[in-house]
């Protein structure tokens, strides 16, 4: 079966965008959860801890050397003790839940935390999460959805991490409005931030414009039961196949909007193996590289943006409270 590309797993958010416009349309969340009304804020953030080691050695790096202020972990993957043992060292880390129900690569799979008895519609037939999302919403029920989303939280928690967000890999929690509603209800129940983008979008129009889709209800109701919600999602450094990184990023910065932005990339670290495991292990590799560049901060500074993280962001939202 054909590899899918990780970097489109965040075109749900894009699918099923939620818009909430307020009374000042040039009001950004940045300035709702109390920066400056023309503050930049920027979140780089490294997707898919625990599911290698090299991926594992790429987020630590791009965290302890470079500008990732959060990472996500992918809590049915077999290199999670790993990346869980550093985190509880390393409490200042910010670490949430890249919520997983899909195990994609062709000869390195996982199944549900859940286990295969509570949750038959995810697994396919070898047990494994299914590869691709469409299989996922075919056979999968909005209850064994939630079942897992629980699963994999409550995990992380028994393990001694409380994930200071949670979003979603390969957008398999937007394959159905039915999931994604799950995903918001478990985060508003258990107050755990979730991915979702209110403003004005100026990045995820120009990389998914057909997927844009007007959901104010959703992105109000996510805001309104005390959970910060970010203005921006910059995806597209999966899709920059050749060369450095570095200047790309950079220009993207000096180009940046006010409001909360947030990159995704994939740091790694390759180890021997890992080029078996995909095809993007060159291109992983140039994210890490890009991140842990001086350059990067050095532009961070003379554009004056701030970095942020998803633990900043709640406890800025806690102290407006849920009547604002």
């Amino acid at each position: 079966m054909k590899k899918i590309v990780h970097g489109i797993g965040f075109i749900f958010l894009l699918q099923t965008t939620l818009l909430y416009q307020t009374s000042i349309a040039e009001e950004t969340y940045a300035e709702r959860l109390g920066y400056g009304a023309k503050a930049r804020v920027i979140m780089f953030h490294c997707d898919d801890a625990g599911m290698s080691h090299a991926s594992n050695l790429g987020a630590i790096e791009s965290v302890e050397k470079g500008v990732v202020s959060s990472v996500s972990i992918m809590m049915p993957c077999p290199w999670v003790p790993e990346i869980i043992h550093y985190m509880k060292e390393h409490p200042q880390v910010d670490a949430g839940l890249h919520l997983t129900l899909n195990s994609e690569w062709n000869l390195y799979r996982w199944g549900p935390v859940a286990g295969k008895p509570a949750v038959p519609g995810l697994c396919d037939p070898d047990g494994y999460l299914w590869h691709p999302t469409q299989e996922t919403a075919k056979h999968a029920t909005p209850d064994e959805v939630e079942r897992e989303i629980r699963a994999q939280i409550e995990k992380a928690e028994a393990m001694g991490l409380h994930p200071t967000h949670i979003d979603t890999h390969m957008g398999a929690l937007a394959a159905t409005p039915e999931f994604f509603d799950r995903y918001i209800k478990v985060g508003i129940e258990k107050q755990i931030p979730v991915l979702a983008i209110g403003g004005h979008r100026s990045f995820a129009r120009v990389e998914n414009p057909a997927s844009m889709q007007k959901i104010e209800e959703r992105i109000k109701k996510i805001w309104d039961a005390g959970l910060p919600v970010i203005d921006d999602l910059h995806t597209a450094s999966y899709e920059w196949k050749e060369g450095p990184k570095s200047a790309r990023f950079i220009e993207m910065l000096k180009k940046l909007k006010p409001g909360i932005t947030m990159v995704i990339i994939h740091c790694s670290r390759p180890t021997d193996e890992f080029p078996l495991i995909t095809s993007s292990s060159d291109l992983r590799l140039e994210d890490l590289k890009a991140m842990i560049d001086p350059e990067l901060r050095k532009t961070l500074d003379e554009e004056h943006i701030t970095l942020t993280s998803w633990r900043e962001l709640k406890q800025r939202r806690d102290k407006i409270g849920r009547a604002n």
